[in-house]
């Protein structure tokens, strides 16, 4: 059934490592809901693959010394749902993933899986970028870490190096703290189907609650990777909880979101669902937050 020629078991980041080192060409191996169905289709048809599967010490949502939430790459979008780390400070995430095919494929798809895979449509990636995750990548020189921006590179390619894997997704605190999101993914289907689009939100009010002390939003199939809004952030920052500001944000989007036209769905079509799901993510999200529009 799987045309592959040869398979490698990594048994810890170390030996992984090693293994990318000495087999350039192969292909990474996590959960496989995507490579796995990609070589049964011929796509993959003979790569060698490495299996990074049974690396425990990937899996598991933690906080850092640093008080970054750390969520291990093997980590199952099942797994990331249920996380009482993630329920408490970043529940829109858990949300998120949720959306993510059926239950077999959340029980054994992986939240680096997701991202490494670089597509725009994954109902991870836009609210990772909303919270400023950092992508940590091990390779034979250490860590490294670069934001979650940086890492898309374009539609399909990822930054990471011949030696490298992918090992966890920070979210910092300052991203987190008193902060409140909401992610709506418009589909053909309710389920088991790839986004349309996707935005993600999230806000920071301030302490009475009456103006938005930050605002960020960002989107999946609105351009070639996922993408942040910059000029529907500026629009709602410092402004009043109002109808007016919540119009202003929404229409703002329109100077970012880069839709193109496919079967799925036009490109006029995907815009005005932007300017929609960017009203309805920023009222739920003021919600969430404690606040209600004037």
């Amino acid at each position: 059934m799987y045309d592959m020629k040869a398979f490698y078991e990594a048994h810890s980041v170390a030996d992984a490592v090693t293994l990318r080192l000495e087999h350039p060409e192969a292909q990474i191996l996590a959960g496989g809901t995507d490579v796995l169905v990609q070589m049964r289709e011929g796509k993959r048809a003979g790569k060698e693959l490495i299996s990074i599967y049974g690396i425990d010490e990937l899996r598991g949502v933690s906080i850092d010394e640093a008080e970054n939430i750390r969520i291990g790459s093997l980590t199952s979008f099942s797994h990331i749902t249920k996380d009482p780390i993630i329920q408490k400070y970043i529940n829109v995430l858990g949300e998120a993933v949720d959306m993510v095919g059926g239950p077999q494929i959340r029980n054994a798809g992986t939240i680096g899986g997701n991202t490494c895979n670089g597509v725009t449509s994954a109902d991870s990636a836009s609210t990772l970028f909303a919270w400023d995750a950092i992508i940590e990548l091990t390779g034979e020189k250490g860590v490294r870490r670069i934001p979650i921006q940086d890492f898309y590179i374009s539609a399909g390619k990822v930054d990471i190096r011949p030696d490298e894997i992918q090992t966890a997704i920070l979210i910092p605190k300052a991203s987190y703290e008193n902060c409140f999101g909401h992610y709506i993914k418009y589909a053909m289907r309710n389920a088991m189907d790839i986004a349309t689009t996707g935005c993600s939100v999230n806000v920071v009010l301030s302490g009475d609650k009456n103006t938005v002390a930050r605002a960020r939003i960002a989107y999946g199939v609105a351009g070639p990777i996922p993408l942040r809004c910059a000029h529907a952030e500026a629009a709602a920052q410092g402004k009043p909880l109002t109808e007016e500001t919540v119009e202003a944000f929404a229409a703002a989007v329109l100077e970012d979101v880069h839709p193109r036209d496919s079967w799925r769905a036009s490109k006029a079509f995907r815009e005005h669902i932007a300017v929609e799901l960017a009203k309805r993510a920023l009222v739920e999200s003021v919600k969430l937050a404690g606040g209600e529009l004037a």
